[in-house]
Order: C-alpha cells, then structure tokens, then sequence
C-alpha cells in the first residue's frame, strides 16, 4: 500500500462523486483526480466564483473528462446544508462518493455558524454529518458507494467535552480545531457501525492528509500580525507535503477496490506526518471508542435534526429500522433482520430513520 498513487485508481467511469472544499487544496486535487478517471465531479463550494476558477483548471488538467459541476454549499449554515442536498438528489438520484474535505482553521477569537455552532465544530463535524444523513438514500442505491471523512494526526492530542462541544469555556482554538477533526473522526466510525448493522452497501471510511498545504494555512493566520504570518508561512512550507501528496489518502480511501468500512488512511512517511505513499493509521483512543461514537451520534442529531441510521440490532418485534410504508419489494411479513430484505427493496428499507413498524 505504500507506494499507492494516483496511477493506480481505477476507472471511474458513470460515478457521481460529491466533493466538499473542493475549489481548492487537497479538496481540488481530489476532485481533478476523481475527474481524470472518469467520474462526474460535483464541486461543493461555498464561493461559487472560486469553484467556476476550480472548474476551469480541472478541465484544463483533463480536458477528455465531463466537465465538473459547480454547487453552492456552505457548510456552516444547516439551511444551505439542506437546500444544497434537495437540489443535489433532484438531478442525481444516485451519488457513488461523498468526500466531507471540507474544513476551517481560523486562530483567533471564537466564532459561530449560521446556528449558532461553534465554527470549527459546527463546519467541520456538523456540517457534513447534517450532509451526510440528507444524502444517505442517493448513497445506498449506488454501485459500491462510499463515505469519506477527513480527519487529523491532531484529533489524537483532543479530547471531546460532550458537556460543552462547542467549546464555550476557555476557548482556544487550536484546541476546537483538534475537537472538530476529532469528531469527524468519531462520526466517520459510527457511521460505519451504523452502516453495518442495517446491512447497507455504503463504505463509510476515514483518512487524514499529514501535514499538507492547503488554503487553511492562510485564513489560519488571518488575526495575527504580519511578521507572524510570514513566519508561519515560511516554516510550514517546509514543514507540510504539497497538495497532491496530502490528497493520496482520501483517494485511497474513496476508490482502492480494496478497502473495508471503518478503515482509516494516512500518509506512509514517518509519524504518518508526510510521505510520497498511503498506509493504515493510527486512530486515538477516544477516536476508536463506540461509547464516545453513539454519545456524538446522538448530540449530533439534537443539534441538527437530522436523524439517520441506527445503532443497535432492532428489537424483535417492532423492527425500527423498517421505513413507515414498505415498498412493493418488501415481503409481506417483516423479515427478522435487515440483511434479509431483498436487493430489490426499497432505498429507504436499507436506510431509513428508526421509526415504529405500522
């Protein structure tokens, strides 16, 4: 696996793959990546002009792929969360891959989403689990569909506070920043327990770029003085692997035919810090821990009304994860488990918010 590159992934060919970030960074090589193979790219941007100049390079980079499509979409309010996610199933009934790349890094003082979020966990986290839930159906009625979710070597160093995730006391954001990719990380795995409980197809995996350049390095600094923006910039240049390095883990995570749910990627070098390769990394200890995962689920939920997927084997007799109203493809006496409903069977049999049998 440690001499895995972008040669060696496969076609792509009649894949829709969901892109968030993507207008620059490991976000915007993935997306060229994903393009040149063969996929329709959708661009997840909250600046549609830079996702336009995004557009434009990829099919200068690969002028034989479909041209990339460009959508709105800011994560840091759940409005545009769901409108995105409403427009996006409308014109693709099917999406193969979802890559939450998106992030923010800002060290200054604390600020807050459109809903009142702490920013790194209401973008980061949030955002996309909000995102995630809305196009789970779209999802599982793909060929080999996938969830991707962009962690950190630095979600090892944090710890959640269920009692204060948006980190209103002392804050400081490094740490929220470390808290967010940690709960990207836990969401990502719970996803994938969730995921194989209710016997669904989608893959949901984790992977972090080590240290990599990418427009968070930038608006990280944006409140400190000029002399310690240069610094940071000049020692970080040296420090961090180029994009196209710090992307090679979530390509790998979204398209090796050989991965398994619940896995986690990072770069072969040294401490996972950088490397020219891919292999699997270390999770932290919280990160691992399916007691934090179903704490997180379920604040999550609460905090965005966005209810998906379930945790536990469903109770014998009311059977909640079968959807409200079965479809014609469901036989007519519920099935003692979901791995016995037929392929044929309804999306939302696979996926369907827990709720009483009728």
């Amino acid at each position: 696996m440690a001499a895995w590159n972008t040669r060696r992934i496969p076609h792509q060919q009649g894949r829709t793959a969901v892109v968030t970030g993507a207008n620059s960074g490991l976000g915007l090589v993935t997306a060229t990546e994903l393009a040149r193979q063969g996929a329709k790219v959708v661009l997840a941007v909250r600046d549609t002009a830079a996702g336009e100049r995004a557009r434009a390079a990829i099919r200068a980079a690969a002028p034989g792929a479909a041209a990339p499509e460009v959508r709105e979409l800011d994560l840091a309010s759940l409005e545009s969360v769901r409108a995105f996610s409403k427009g996006l199933t409308a014109e693709f009934p099917t999406i193969d891959l979802l890559i939450n790349n998106a992030g923010v890094l800002v060290l200054g003082p604390s600020r807050t989403t459109a809903d009142g979020f702490e920013l790194h966990m209401g973008t980061t986290m949030l955002g996309h689990f909000a995102l995630t839930g809305l196009l789970l159906d779209s999802l599982a009625g793909a060929r080999a569909p996938r969830v991707v979710n962009i962690s950190s070597i630095t979600h090892r160093n944090a710890r959640l506070d269920f009692d204060d995730l948006m980190s209103r006391s002392a804050y400081q954001a490094s740490r929220a920043y470390d808290r967010s990719k940690l709960a990207a990380t836990v969401f990502g795995l719970e996803l994938d327990r969730r995921l194989r409980a209710a016997a669904s197809p989608v893959l949901s995996v984790v992977a972090h770029p080590g240290m990599s350049r990418s427009n968070l390095n930038p608006r990280a600094y944006q409140d400190r003085g000029r002399f310690e923006r240069l610094v940071a910039r000049t020692v970080l240049w040296f420090l961090q692997s180029s994009s196209e390095q710090g992307a090679l883990p979530q390509l790998h995570a979204a398209t090796a035919p050989e991965v398994s749910g619940g896995q986690f990627f990072g770069p072969s070098g040294f401490k996972e810090v950088r490397g020219r390769g891919v292999k699997e990394a270390r999770l932290g200890a919280e990160a691992a821990d399916p007691g934090s995962g179903q704490r997180l689920w379920t604040a999550a939920e609460e905090l965005t009304g966005v209810r998906s997927g379930r945790r536990a084997e469903p109770d014998p007799v009311t059977r909640p994860w079968l959807p409200p109203t079965r479809c014609a493809a469901c036989p007519s006496t519920p099935p003692t488990s979901p791995a016995s409903l037929p392929r044929s069977a309804a999306r939302s049999c696979w996926s369907a918010t827990p709720t009483a049998a009728p």
